[in-house]
């Protein structure tokens, strides 16, 4: 095994395409983490095989942010589901008003419906890794500081090599987080192929089309990797990751 790193942050998206949140500890299941992407919004009028609602779609809905007032914020565990959400505007609406609704549905032209998801909804896998080189990598050949919230990781590794975009050679293994043993392990399955939300920041919405262009000139749109739990658990930040090269 070899050791590349620790957890530096962790994120959970508890309504699709909104505004994350940070944690210090989570726990990973069959589905990702507890909490993540169990929740989104359907274009009513859509009727093909992926109709949920994204920032691809409605750049502002990044600057909603569920929450729960209830929410004590340690982080771990199974978390409160979100019952209102911040508008951009800093209404406090319940999450399944129709105020909210509403207002999602004027911003996007057509009508839309919440979703509660049992097991989440997810593009292509129920974790998404990045490392900190990667992200600094991009910025160097963007020209610009990047937030890493642009990426909607799950988990964001210090790593403890310099060089970005090493993680696609962590696909086919296995990642391990911890010492102790049972540890939590997540299979590295793919390559995380970027779209055009790594344009948008988090804070404003506004696209900013160097960075996803940076990603295709250095590493063919790929930065990250995408992954599915073999031995379920909870993840802290600060843990130590290793990588088993051929356990998948």
């Amino acid at each position: 095994m070899i050791r590349i790193g620790t957890v530096r942050d962790l994120m959970r998206y508890p309504v699709k395409s909104m505004a994350g949140t940070a944690a210090r500890s989570a726990l990973l299941g069959w589905h990702g983490f507890a909490g993540d992407r169990r929740f989104a919004f359907r274009r009513v009028d859509d009727r093909s095989g992926f109709p949920w609602l994204s920032a691809s779609r409605l750049p502002e809905l990044l600057l909603y942010r569920p929450f729960n007032p209830d929410d004590d914020g340690a982080g771990g565990g199974e978390p409160l589901p979100p019952s209102h959400v911040r508008t951009p505007a800093g209404q406090e609406l319940e999450l399944w008003s129709d105020a909210l609704r509403a207002e999602i549905a004027a911003r996007l032209g057509s009508d839309v419906q919440l979703m509660s998801l049992r097991n989440g909804t997810f593009d292509d896998a129920f974790v998404s890794v990045i490392n900190l080189a990667t992200i600094a990598g991009v910025g160097r050949e963007a020209g610009v500081q990047l937030d890493v919230r642009r990426f909607r990781p799950n988990v964001v590794l210090d790593t403890e090599e310099a060089e970005p975009f090493r993680e696609g050679a962590w696909v086919g293994g296995t990642l391990l987080f911890g010492g102790a043993e049972p540890r939590v392990a997540v299979s590295v399955t793919a390559n995380d192929v970027r779209c055009m939300m790594i344009n948008l920041d988090p804070d404003s919405a506004r696209q900013d089309a160097r960075v996803m262009k940076a990603v295709v000139r250095r590493n063919d749109n790929l930065a990250g990797v995408y992954g599915s739990a073999v031995r379920i658990g909870t993840v802290h930040v600060g843990q130590e990751v290793w990588l088993d090269p051929g356990a998948a």
